[in-house]
């Protein structure tokens, strides 16, 4: 056994283990055919220049799933990089008026320290950064194979336009109708933009969710509301005094629509414009839309407002004469920017028919006796039709039918399938971000780039001044001339939407070096990622387009999985005082200080002890201060521990019961652990097993042979199963007990069947269903000796006294139940 110090000194241990495995290259990993492969990813960080606990929690899962399954003897791929384009970067440059790429640089290069000082197993040769043009050129070309397959568009649509900042807004910078930055009230403008038809892949995008049987049914759930598939018809109606102009509506519920009392058109719509050119008050309510947030989200809660437009539609079956309202709820890029109101049978239609005195009409009823109030709000449930001529009587399921074939057969509507999901718009009025590979030339149209002249290179010098792109400011970028013409043209100024770099990178991890092409072969042989950790907040977006980017990376021949990720692990964030932790509300933990306090052992121990990873973790000082004592507990112990050589280590048998039963706690340890590791994802009770091992081993201190084997024993499975969570202290005892290899490299500890053979059973005795004490009795006990034991135990016989035993109930190896009165 090599010295070591009596005191767990965190620092100089951890310094020690980190110069060895940088010395043995310890994390590098390269394919091996001879080896199952096993591909662990926690998502990118961006580099926002130091690391939060929700990181550390984040990749602390992840190093120790790949620790875990190196034991276990799998090639290990665990990646790491920088997710370093978008806003946040642009945002710092104008604070400290730095270029982005300066802040961005700098920045990866602090948070790169940081994560090698918590002594995460990345293979830092595999480290990518998103805005290194050798990265960003395989999404540009990604991007023309796209174009060539027809998944790529350009078309008008509605934005948020900050008149100020110039730029289009996410909805999450709309606040309260103002630009975030500026304070400008943002309009509602329609603009050119880059498209991704995600759509094309919607169907396979529901179904694929059925092979995620390693994903949380909530995610699942969540990815399948997202996209919406519904089926519904589609009908056509007339429009009074103005026949030249298209009104169609898109309805799931085709059951309600001899209930259809006035027709809801978005601010966008033709009709809408038309009505407009002719009625200034109208005029003035589309210029007031401009002013609202075009999120779908936001509509369940925003304030509905409208108009009349003058205009009336032909009821399609009745032919009644119903109002055109122009409403702001009803979007023009969602479905066909009109909807058929029923204010009945509608939330959302009867709190506008409500605030604009607008009639309602009860056409469906409940198939029960007690019917609902439909003066307090809107009956929405399936039932059974009423007040709707021919179809009264017929229930939702059959009116759905035959209402459908009916406006078939009058050539006025048909079914159709139709998603919640729109198509991808990648667009983005910002500088910091890849640029798109199109030029756009006044004779030839849009012009990819071609493959020859990629990457578009982004230039990185340039600092922002906070009123639209540079980019739109420097001729050198923009004028170009047209691949096809040769004439000059301009070239786009509009940068990616930075879920793009995120939705492949997983990929590029498996050949970062390949120079000539997106992927190689190492891709098929790493792919799809087996254990992906994130947070909950990118359960739809990101999800959803890595989902889809896959696909088509997929159909272009570069992988053959159907799915990027098998299973998906989605921790819950970090609270203080049970609030999420930020800096605005001044509650944050920097675990920078932690580590140099205490050393990155005792947070890693931490954040994974302190509650179930999908669980919401409460920041707790005494826990990470209780997580410190018990490592000092386990560092004495072992470092006070002297082995027995191998030629000592045979036992002299029989042992005595108390070492039988702690080789017993040794091996179910080990049993649980796996399980915690492998299956269940609960490491806060793998933990707890493993420190109620700890304290047993403590307790065994006579130095008769077969004690020192057992404790020895214990002590080398208790090191092997720590060795994924706290890999710095295990390795340096590991060594220090003369081992020359690392931990990681030992194979995880098998289970010993024999050793959890129980010679006694405990069996609780009851009387009259009440436990009243229990007795320890040998295995083969037969239910007769049982029964007479459980009647001689003393603490039993009280109970007894002056009753007649009725009968005695025994429960195979667990309890016995006495019957008396």
């Amino acid at each position: 056994m090599a010295k070591i110090n009596d005191l767990y000194h965190p620092e100089q241990v951890e310094s020690d283990v980190q110069a060895i495995w940088d010395e043995r290259d310890a994390f590098t990993v390269i394919e091996d055919d001879k080896k199952d492969a096993f591909y662990c990813l926690s998502m990118l960080p961006y580099p926002s220049g130091s690391l939060h606990v929700g990181h550390v929690r984040n990749y602390t899962i992840g190093d120790v799933i790949s620790r875990f399954q190196r034991m276990q003897g799998k090639n290990v791929l665990q990646p790491i990089g920088w997710d370093a384009f978008g806003l946040p970067a642009e945002n710092a440059a104008l604070k400290h008026k730095v270029p982005p790429a300066k802040w961005t640089y700098e920045n990866i290069v602090h948070m790169r320290a940081q994560l090698k000082r918590l002594g995460y197993s990345y293979d830092w040769k595999r480290e990518i950064t998103t805005c290194d043009p050798q990265y960003y050129r395989w999404e540009q070309w990604l991007f023309l194979k796209m174009y060539e397959k027809g998944l790529v568009y350009k078309k008008k649509s509605i934005v948020n336009w900050d008149p100020v900042d110039h730029t289009v807004l996410a909805n999450e910078q709309v606040i309260d109708g103002c630009g975030w930055r500026s304070g400008a009230k943002i309009e509602r403008r329609e603009m050119p933009q880059w498209f991704l038809k995600i759509t094309d892949y919607a169907d396979e995008l529901i179904s694929g969710l059925d092979e995620l049987e390693g994903w949380p049914e909530q995610v699942r759930t969540m990815q399948k509301n997202w996209i919406g598939r519904s089926e519904g018809v589609n009908f056509n109606l007339v429009i009074q005094d103005c026949p030249d102009i298209a009104l169609s509506v898109y309805t799931t519920r085709i059951d309600t629509i001899m209930g259809l009392c006035y027709l809801a058109i978005a601010p966008e719509h033709p009709l809408a414009q038309y009505a407009a050119n002719h009625n200034d008050k109208i005029k003035q309510f589309i210029k007031t839309c401009k002013h609202s947030n075009v999120a779908e989200a936001d509509l369940a809660t925003m304030e509905k407002i409208g108009i009349d437009s003058g205009f009336k539609a032909i009821h399609p079956l009745t032919h009644e004469k119903l109002p055109i309202w122009i409403a702001n709820y009803v979007l023009m890029d969602y479905g066909t920017g009109a909807v058929m109101a029923v204010p009945a049978h509608d939330e959302r239609d009867f709190e506008f028919a409500k605030k604009y005195h607008l009639p309602k009409k009860i056409v469906i009823s409940s198939k029960g006796e007690n019917q609902p109030d439909y003066e307090s709000g809107a009956f929405t449930e399936k039932g059974v039709l009423i007040n709707s001529n021919q179809y009264d009587g017929l229930t939702s399921i059959e009116a759905i039918k035959k209402i459908a074939d009916d406006l078939i057969e009058k050539n006025q509507g048909q079914r159709e399938i139709h998603y919640r999901l729109r198509d991808w718009g990648v667009s983005r009025q910002r500088y910091w971000g890849a640029p798109i590979p199109m030029i756009e030339c006044k004779q030839c149209g849009d012009v990819p780039v071609p493959e020859s002249a990629l990457p578009v290179i982004l230039p990185e010098g340039l600092t922002p001044e906070g009123a639209g792109s540079p980019l739109n400011h420097m001729p050198d970028f923009y004028e170009v001339q047209c691949p096809q013409c040769h004439q000059m043209a301009r070239r786009e100024t509009d940068t990616f939407d930075t879920f793009i770099e995120s939705s492949w990178y997983f990929l590029r991890y498996t050949c970062p070096d390949q120079n000539e092409a997106m992927l190689d072969d190492r891709a098929q042989y790493w792919s799809p990622v087996n254990q992906y950790i994130g947070g909950i907040e990118h359960a739809v977006l990101h999800l959803l387009y890595a989902r889809f980017f896959h696909k088509v990376i997929r159909d272009l021949g570069l992988v053959q999985s159907n799915e990027p990720f098998t299973r998906l692990l989605t921790q819950g964030m970090v609270l203080k005082d049970g609030t999420k932790m930020s800096k605005s509300k001044g509650n944050t933990v920097d675990p920078q200080a932690l580590i140099e306090q205490y050393g990155a052992d005792t947070v890693r121990l931490f954040i994974m002890f302190a509650a179930p990873p999908e669980q919401a973790l409460e920041w707790s000082d005494k826990g990470v201060e209780g997580a410190y004592r018990y490592l000092k507990r386990l560092w004495k112990l072992i470092s006070g521990f002297i082995p027995l050589t191998p030629t000592d280590s045979n036992m002299v048998m029989p042992l005595r019961t108390h070492l039988k039963d702690s080789r017993r706690l040794i091996h179910e340890t080990i049993q649980k652990v796996t399980d915690d590791l492998e299956r269940r994802y609960a490491y806060n009770t793998a933990i707890a097993a493993l420190m109620t091992l700890t304290n047993h081993l403590t307790e065994l201190d006579e130095t008769d042979k077969n004690t020192l084997i057992v404790k020895a024993e214990g002590i080398e499975v208790l090191l092997k199963l720590l060795s994924p969570f706290i890999p710095h202290l295990t390795q340096a005892l590991w060594a220090a007990y003369g081992h020359s290899g690392l931990i990681m490299d030992a194979p995880w500890p098998k289970v010993d069947l024999n050793a959890l053979i129980k010679e006694e059973l405990t069996i609780v005795i009851q009387i009259n269903g009440k436990k009243r004490g229990q007795i320890d009795v040998p295995v083969q006990c037969s239910e007769e000796d049982l029964k007479q034991l459980a009647l001689k135990d003393e603490k039993i016989i009280p109970f007894l006294e002056n009753k007649t035993i009725k009968k005695m109930i025994v429960v195979p190896s667990k309890l016995i139940n006495i019957v008396a009165c």
